[in-house]
C-alpha cells in the first residue's frame, strides 16, 4: 500500500516454471497483492506459486470482496444496473478456479484457467479480480521476468497522485532499445506502434506492445472487461477501449529487458496479421462510437467521407490504369481529371481528419 491506495499487479503466466519464482520474490513490498492467472500451464507453474501460499510472501493486507456491495436507496438505481450488467457478464470470461484458503489475507492469489486461452484473457481475469476487490491502482507484469520490478514504483505513482488513468512503459525511447530489442521484434512493434496511433487516437504513443502498464480502479470499471482481447494484441485493443472512454493516458520510459531466462511465445508472423486485422476494426469502432453516437465531432464525416471519395476514384483508376498497360493507349482526359479530382478531395479529408483527431485526442495524453 501506498498514500492509502492498495496496490495489486496482475501476472498473466503461461508455462513459467523457470520465472515465476523470481517474479514472486522480488516483487516490491508496497505490492498488496500479485495475481497470477495461470493459463493453463502444462509445467510446474501452478505448484510453485502454490508453495508459496506458506511463505512469508504471501502475508498480506485484509482486503474485502466488494463485489456483493449493496446499493440500497432511490439514487442507486444506476449501480444497481451495472452490478446485474456484471453478473451477467460473468459467463463471457474464461472458466477459471481459486484455491486460495482465503483471498482476503493472502497476499498471493492464484486464478487458475481451465482452458488456455491467451495472455489477454488472463489479464481480464486478473483485472476482474482487482475490481471486484476495490483496489486502486492495478498493475501488470508478465510472468517471464521481463519487466524490472524497480520500475514498478515509476509505473503506478501516476495513478496514485491521480494524474492519469493508464500508464505504460515505453522500451522504445530507452537509448539501449535499438541494441537490446531483437531486430525483428523492434520492427515488428515500430510497425504496430504506427498502426495503434490512428486506430486507439493516441497519437503520442510508442510501444504498443508492452505489457508493463498500470490502471486506475475508475478506468478499469469503465471498461468491460470480458470484451478484452484474449490474445497478445489486448495491449492496443486496450488503448482504443481507454480512448472510448476518455481515458488519460501517460508513458514512462523503462529498459528493455532480454535474455534473462525468458522463453518467449509469441510467433512474429502470426501476430502482426491478427493484431492489423484487429486494429483495423478497431478504429471504425472508435470512430462510431465515440465521434458519432457520444460525441458528435466533424471528423467522423471528414474521415468517412475521404473511404468514400477513395472508393468511388478505384474504378478511375483501373480504367487509366487499363490503357496504359494493356490498351497502350491514351486515357480520356475526362476520367484522368476525374480520377485526380477524387484523389485529391478524399486524400485532403483524410489529412483534416487525422489533423483533427490529433487535436481533439491530445488533451488525454500527459507528459
Amino acid at each position: 500500500m501506498l498514500k492509502n491506495k492498495t496496490i495489486a499487479v496482475v501476472v498473466p503466466a503461461y508455462n513459467e516454471e523457470s520465472q515465476i519464482a523470481m517474479v514472486i520474490e522480488t516483487m516490491p513490498d508496497f505490492v498488496d497483492r500479485m495475481i497470477v492467472v495461470n493459463d493453463c500451464s502444462k509445467d510446474r507453474t501452478r505448484g510453485i506459486v502454490e508453495g508459496y501460499w506458506s511463505s512469508e510472501f504471501n502475508k498480506g493486507i485484509f482486503i474485502p470482496d466488494a463485489s456483493n456491495q449493496k446499493f440500497d436507496g432511490k439514487y442507486e438505481r444506476a449501480n444497481r444496473i451495472v452490478q446485474e450488467l456484471r453478473i451477467v457478464e460473468e459467463k463471457y470470461f474464461v472458466k477459471s478456479e481459486m484455491k486460495n484458503a482465503g483471498d482476503e489475507n493472502e497476499r498471493i492469489i492464484l486464478i487458475n484457467h481451465l482452458k488456455n486461452s491467451g495472455k489477454g484473457a488472463g489479464v481480464a481475469s486478473g483485472y476482474k479480480w482487482a475490481r471486484d476487490h476495490n483496489i486502486d491502482c492495478i498493475a501488470t507484469m508478465d510472468g517471464d521476468g521481463q519487466m524490472d520490478p524497480a520500475e514498478l514504483f515509476s509505473i503506478c505513482r501516476p495513478i496514485l497522485d491521480n494524474e492519469v488513468d493508464y500508464v505504460k512503459g515505453n522500451r522504445l525511447i530507452h537509448r539501449s532499445s535499438m541494441f537490446v530489442i531483437p531486430k525483428i521484434r523492434f520492427f515488428g512493434n515500430s510497425i504496430l506502434s504506427i498502426l495503434t496511433k490512428l486506430s486507439s487516437g493516441y497519437w503520442r504513443v510508442s510501444d504498443t506492445q508492452t505489457g508493463y502498464t498500470a490502471i486506475s480502479l475508475k478506468a478499469l470499471q469503465s471498461l468491460s472487461l470480458h470484451k478484452i482481447y484474449k490474445n497478445y494484441g489486448y495491449p492496443n485493443d486496450m488503448l482504443v477501449k481507454l480512448n472510448i472512454a476518455y481515458c488519460t493516458i501517460k508513458e514512462i520510459e523503462i529498459k528493455p529487458v532480454y535474455q534473462i531466462g525468458e522463453n518467449s511465445k509469441m510467433k512474429i508472423g502470426k501476430v502482426i496479421p491478427r493484431v492489423s486485422w484487429l486494429l483495423f476494426r478497431s478504429f471504425f469502432k472508435r470512430l462510431w462510437i465515440k465521434y458519432l453516437f457520444r460525441d458528435f465531432h466533424p471528423l467522423f464525416l471528414l474521415y468517412n467521407m475521404s473511404f468514400i471519395l477513395f472508393i468511388i476514384s478505384f474504378p478511375y483508376l483501373l480504367k487509366i490504369l487499363n490503357h496504359a498497360f494493356i490498351l497502350k493507349s491514351q486515357a480520356n482526359p475526362v476520367t484522368v481529371l476525374a480520377f485526380i479530382f477524387l484523389a485529391i478531395s478524399a486524400f485532403q479529408s483524410l489529412l483534416f481528419a487525422m489533423w483533427m483527431d490529433i487535436q481533439d485526442n491530445d488533451r488525454l495524453y500527459k507528459d
